[in-house]
């Protein structure tokens, strides 16, 4: 059913930092369009939003970093893209902004427009469960309404006073149910297929992609391979090829709109910790978890999570179903023992497959990106008092 708003044209700001926000609210704009006529959306995104018909002001993939060190470097163009946005809430005063992860820019965004009286609607929460516990008193004090992909959040906010709806994960729409090239057995003289997943953040794949293509070529000495480049479209592909020539190994790059057959056709994941790690889950892809920062970065979040793993997906399980190779054990020789002892283990592939295969129930029911649609357009229809 349509939501009927006041007037011909509907200013929306939103904000999203990151790929994988940036495709979550390209899905929450599809299906807000048909529920709110006239909505003019405009602000920060990644090639998903702006294909989904976002005003783009600028491109997400400027400020997304990873680290502290990273984060010095785009600080300056922060600064300037804030300003930005603002300029532009000043100019179309919209009711209503909808902030999609991304959090120490967003949180910040959200005192700036709760002073302008913008209402703001948070799609995918901060991690503030894992660490930084704090930072959950600047969220009641500074957003609307808390839009949560995982069960547990819920208590979580609701027990500090914040307006919290479970609209479940859009992963569970996303990621296709495909045949997967494990169903039909090993591979019987045909070379492991393996996926590499290097993140989202070009400071990301610049730490891990070396990593990655040298333990391919270790484990290409015990076993025939062939490797996939699975390329996110906030990463540009010059920097890919540009790497796997140096490495001079026959990697195929593939485009992120072919990443799930990629995945379903691969024996053995190289997956950069984050949302990316749900979505070959999902896929029932055996991986290992790879996780890397600068020293200090990761000295000090040893200090503040709060969490016994790094990866999404034995958050989700809560067990380690996935290795997970953190800083020091994200060294080629290790990547390579650890995919080794898999694909020589028939018994572990199923283990891990079993484990994974109980992924899709735990992240709920179909129609995330609906239901969240239904939210935002409820609170653009009637608005939320600053």
């Amino acid at each position: 059913m349509k939501v009927p708003v006041e007037s011909e044209r509907t200013d929306l700001l939103i904000v999203a930092g990151e790929a994988s926000g940036d495709l979550h609210g390209a899905r929450l704009l599809a299906e807000l369009r048909p529920l709110v006529p006239g909505l003019a959306p405009f602000g920060l995104g990644g090639e998903e939003l702006a294909a989904a018909g976002l005003d783009r002001l600028a491109d997400s993939a400027e400020i997304s970093v990873v680290g502290l060190t990273e984060v010095f470097k785009v600080l300056p163009r922060a600064r300037e893209i804030f300003d930005l946005l603002l300029r532009e809430v000043d100019r179309r005063r919209p009711r209503l902004a909808v902030l999609i992860d991304f959090p120490e820019f967003n949180l910040r965004l959200a005192r700036a427009l709760r002073e302008r009286g913008v209402a703001v609607v948070y799609y995918i929460s901060p991690q503030v469960w894992a660490w930084r516990r704090g930072r959950v008193r600047t969220i009641a004090e500074r957003v609307d309404a808390m839009l949560v992909l995982f069960p547990f959040e819920v208590d979580f906010y609701r027990r500090r006073g914040v307006d919290v709806v479970h609209v479940g994960h859009p992963l569970v729409d996303e990621v296709p149910e495909l045949p997967h090239v494990w169903d039909r057995g090993e591979p019987a003289g045909e070379p492991y297929q393996i996926a590499l997943l290097p993140g989202s953040r070009v400071s990301e794949v610049e730490g891990l992609l070396p990593v990655l293509l040298e333990a391919v070529r270790l484990l290409a000495e015990e076993v025939p391979v062939f490797a996939r480049l699975v390329r996110a479209s906030t990463v540009p592909r010059g920097m890919l090829e540009e790497a796997v020539a140096l490495s001079g190994l026959p990697v195929r790059i593939v485009p992120a709109a072919e990443r799930f057959e990629a995945v379903a056709s691969s024996h053995f994941a190289l997956c950069a910790s984050g949302t990316a790690t749900l979505e070959v889950g999902l896929l029932g892809t055996p991986m290992a978890v790879l996780y890397r920062l600068g020293s200090w970065t990761y000295l000090l979040g040893r200090l503040l999570v709060r969490l016994p793993y790094v990866s999404l997906v034995n958050l989700v399980l809560g067990r380690e179903a996935v290795p997970e190779l953190l800083q020091a054990q994200a060294q080629p020789e290790r990547v390579r023992d650890v995919a080794l002892s898999v694909l020589r283990d028939p018994g572990a592939v199923a283990a891990m497959r079993a484990d994974l295969s109980e992924l899709r129930g735990r992240l709920g029911a179909k129609g995330a990106s609906a239901r969240a649609a239904r939210e935002v357009a409820a609170r653009l229809r009637v608005g939320v008092p600053a």
